[in-house]
């Protein structure tokens, strides 16, 4: 082989080696003998890999024409194989550099396939995953006196060399810490790409400033103050709380702020009551005084009245907020108890609203005009009318340009577990019919969250495709405040009882960062309490 032309590493080749390795799994015969004793000291298994090579059943098959086969050259490869071995390079060298790149490739991938099965997920420690075989180095044939040496990559990770060391703490980071990324199912090259490059150029992590932690924090504060002053003052009341899944706050200010920055002009929102009164509070800039008069049994809007109305967690509205000088409209929809009934209503107003803003110059309006869809786990996965409107997604006369969905995946559904409620490992199975990607985050890190949201806003308005966010989380009460969950999910509740919230959780990690001085976090939650206690004390005569 000429290494210096045509090294398998390079972009073009890649299929090249891919077609060579699939031919040796089904006849060994059937390639140059050096090729084939190669590929046999790889020592895969070749079952698993003739799979993962083979694709789907139907696929058609297709044999590439393999270049002749040349003797001289060095290249790339030979220059690292030389570094390894103290400058001499032998054909035995040679072989197992190659041997080192293809392996280290090959675990590469595995990672952005199933490094989401190893990823830190649960809050409540509940999930114990198991080690994945093809996510061990050893399963490559490496051994621990391979960890150090430097191994050619061909700027996969964004470096030409590096060490299996570097490797594994690169993809670790990247695809198993507090997010899991589901993408290596689209089949559109330039959507995979684009993903691919946007978490693996940063490890999948965004480096907030000072300023950026402190907003968090604060929407974390508000959120969780909000529903904590709500189940004091009306104890066991139905509120349908939010509670344990504050980070949705600050993940949706961060994809109505970034959306704003991409041509964002309008957001027509479906949720269904769990954390509505905390998105119409928090979000949508509903008077405090309004929510409390409602649970005194008054309607928001007294002059408006003209029947017996509906209860506080069905209620829509609509405002104008300012996004760094952008503003975005909101519109929230009604929504009955029927779980997700909302969905086609939403994705139809804002094909209307992009059509209100002109059919010829759709692309733009689409960029305009954007729906979000807020849903629960268990009807995430249990409910028709998801998969029915996710197969409209892109069909002519349906499409809208994409939808972000965000599950509060709070890992019940009532009383049931997931795994008595659905077949799946995830909840967000459904949406890999349209090919969607899916980032499953841990709720507790709200960073992380945000950080997901901020990705999930910039697909949607390169591409127009639909994006999903799993926010794993819990609930801290029952199903409604008024249920005890001890009774039917004992353990899960007692862990529930014993942890700290999320935002006491970030406000230490802020304050060990040096973020904000030592009480800061307590002292945004008595400020806003306050505020909180006026809007109260104001609900008697609104």
């Amino acid at each position: 082989m000429d290494l210096e032309r045509t090294s398998f590493l390079l972009g073009a080749n890649a299929a090249f080696l891919a077609d060579l390795y699939q031919r040796w799994l089904e006849d060994p015969g059937s390639v140059d003998p050096s090729w084939a004793d190669f590929f046999a000291e790889l020592k895969d298994e070749p079952g698993a890999v003739g799979r993962d090579f083979a694709g789907a059943s139907w696929a058609r098959r297709e044999t590439a024409e393999i270049p002749a086969r040349r003797t001289n050259g060095n290249g790339a490869l030979a220059h690292v194989a030389a570094e390894a071995n103290g400058g001499l390079v032998g054909q035995e060298e040679m072989r197992r550099a190659a041997q080192d790149s293809i392996r280290a490739l090959m675990l590469i991938r595995a990672y952005r396939v199933r490094g989401h099965l190893e990823a830190d997920l649960d809050p409540l420690g509940l999930i114990k995953r198991e080690p994945h075989p093809e996510l061990d180095p050893k399963s490559y044939g490496f051994a621990l006196e391979d960890w150090d040496r430097p191994i050619y990559i061909g700027q996969v990770l964004g470096r030409e060399v590096a060490s299996l060391r570097e490797i594994y703490q690169i993809v670790r980071e990247t695809y198993c810490g507090k997010i899991g990324v589901e993408f290596m199912h689209i089949q559109d090259p330039d959507q995979k790409r684009w993903i691919q490059e946007r978490v693996e150029s940063i490890r999948n992590q965004t480096q907030f400033t000072h300023r950026g932690k402190r907003a968090i924090l604060e929407r974390l504060t508000h959120a969780e103050t909000f529903e904590r002053f709500l189940d004091k003052k009306y104890t066991g009341t139905k509120r349908f709380g939010l509670d344990g899944g504050e980070s949705m706050i600050p993940a949706l200010e961060q994809i109505l702020k970034r959306g704003g920055q991409l041509g964002l002009k309008e957001v027509v929102i479906g949720m269904s009551h769990r954390g509505r009164l905390n998105v119409l509070a928090n979000l949508m800039g509903k008077p405090f005084s309004a929510i409390f008069s409602e649970f005194q049994g008054n309607p928001a809007n007294p002059g408006d009245v003209q029947g017996s109305g509906d209860v506080k967690y069905h209620l829509g509205t609509s405002a104008d907020r300012d996004f760094d000088g952008n503003t975005i409209h909101l519109s929230l929809t009604a929504n009955p108890s029927h779980l997700e009934a909302v969905n086609p209503v939403v994705i139809g107003k804002v094909r209307a609203k992009q059509m209100q803003r002109g059919f010829v110059k759709r692309e733009e309006t689409r960029r305009e005009v954007m729906g979000l869809l807020l849903h629960g786990d268990a009807a995430f996965a249990g409910q028709g009318l998801v998969a029915e409107t996710l197969d409209l997604s892109e069909l002519k006369g349906y499409r809208v340009g994409g939808t972000i969905h965000f599950i509060v995946n709070n890992q019940i559904g009532f009383t049931t577990n997931p795994a008595n409620s659905r077949s799946g490992p995830y909840c967000s199975d459904v949406a890999k019919m349209i090919q969607a990607p899916i980032f499953h985050v841990n709720g507790d890190d709200p960073e992380a969250v945000v950080h997901v949201a901020r990705i999930a806003t910039e697909f949607r308005q390169e591409f127009k495709k639909d994006i999903v966010v799993d926010m794993f989380c819990y609930r801290r009460f029952g199903h409604n405040e008024g249920d005890e969950p001890a009774f039917t999910q004992p353990i899960m509740y007692r862990v529930i009882s014993k942890k700290a919230s999320t935002r006491e959780l970030y406000a230490k990690r802020l304050t060990d960062e040096g973020v904000i001085a030592e009480g800061e976090g307590e002292g945004m939650v008595a400020e806003f309490q306050a505020r909180l206690e006026r809007d109260f004390d104001a609900s008697n005569t609104y």
